[in-house]
């Protein structure tokens, strides 16, 4: 029987909150929080047609060979196997979303997306929000940074899902330096929304994108992926945003073709966890060091485990310089 590996479960479904005063005094773009990446992939629609965010020639493909060509775009398309609870219960806390209409289907509805259509938007922040109104001191960033399809009346429906979805949950855009757990607590904000379109422009709940770089390294070599993310880190900017580490390993057209049979998680991720897990461990939080990392199947390793445990090293310097 496979047994689930550590760091699963509820273990880190309170981490924030049970985090010392030390660090929950701390502007939260100092510490260590664990995301995943193209976090709502655990469940795609192999019936729907492909998104609009595959390039033509896969298009084409999967109108010549149709179910199977969308077998093979499934295998590429699922780098998170857990669902939005059992993320958020392993302490996932940052979730990097894509999202799209259906061309040629009625109404407004936005879907969740990765090479093929995933979840309805609403029904994944209406996941998240049971979770924070059982966890109240657990914070969420939603990272809106792809869209697909969409015109002005697709992200007024979206936008005004968000705010009917969270209410009061939702932090508005301020000074980044000002963001403590201690202040989102005491206003009782639990999710801090970043929407990387115009349309966001104007709403106090909306975080513009450009206070959540997350650079991407687009490379299948783990040696490069580590030298990108410490390039990165150097040139983190000292104000006004928090920073994405994008632990992840891109697959390109010819990895595709290598890997049909065996799919991302075999052919491209776990050969090359350990020396990416043995980055993420090797981290400091604080200034001028790692904030939010995310990686693809967050539930391989203890990786969020890994990362939460980062904040101690926060804690052991602050001893130092009390002494």
């Amino acid at each position: 029987m496979k047994t689930r590996p550590a760091g699963i479960g509820n273990v880190n479904a309170d981490w924030m909150g049970l985090l010392p005063s030390k660090l929950s005094a701390m502007p939260l773009k100092h510490l260590a929080v664990p995301g995943s990446h193209d976090s709502f992939t655990y469940w795609v629609d192999v019936q729907a047609p492909v998104g609009p965010d595959q390039k033509v020639y896969v298009k084409y493909l999967a109108t010549m060979f149709s179910v199977l060509a969308k077998k093979v775009m499934v295998k590429w398309s699922m780098t998170q196997n857990l669902t939005f609870m059992e993320q958020l219960d392993a302490g996932i806390r940052y979730f990097d979303l894509r999202v799209s209409s259906k061309p040629g289907e009625p109404g407004n509805e936005i879907y969740f997306i990765h090479g093929l259509f995933g979840h309805k938007v609403r029904d994944g922040l209406l996941e998240i929000n049971s979770f924070l109104s059982k966890h109240k001191k657990e914070v969420v960033f939603l990272d809106f940074n792809h869209y697909y399809a969409m015109e002005a009346e697709h992200h007024v429906y979206l936008l005004g899902m968000l705010q009917e979805v969270f209410g009061s949950k939702l932090c508005n855009n301020c000074a980044v330096e000002s963001i403590t757990l201690d202040y989102l607590w005491d206003k009782k904000y639990q999710v801090i929304v970043f929407y990387h379109h115009p349309s966001g422009q104007g709403n106090p709940f909306m975080w513009p994108g450009n206070k959540i770089p997350a650079p991407w390294a687009n490379t299948t070599e783990p040696n490069k992926l580590i030298q990108f993310l410490e390039t990165t880190l150097k040139e983190r900017a000292k104000q006004g945003s928090f920073h994405v580490s994008q632990a992840i390993l891109t697959p390109r057209v010819n990895t595709v073709a290598k890997g049909l049979v065996w799919g991302l998680r075999n052919y491209l991720v776990e050969r090359n966890l350990p020396t990416i897990m043995s980055w993420v461990a090797a981290q400091r939080p604080g200034v001028d060091g790692v904030n939010i990392i995310t990686s693809d199947f967050v539930e391989l390793t203890d990786f969020a485990n890994i990362v939460i445990k980062l904040n101690n090293l926060l804690l052991s310097e602050q001893d130092r310089k009390a002494r």
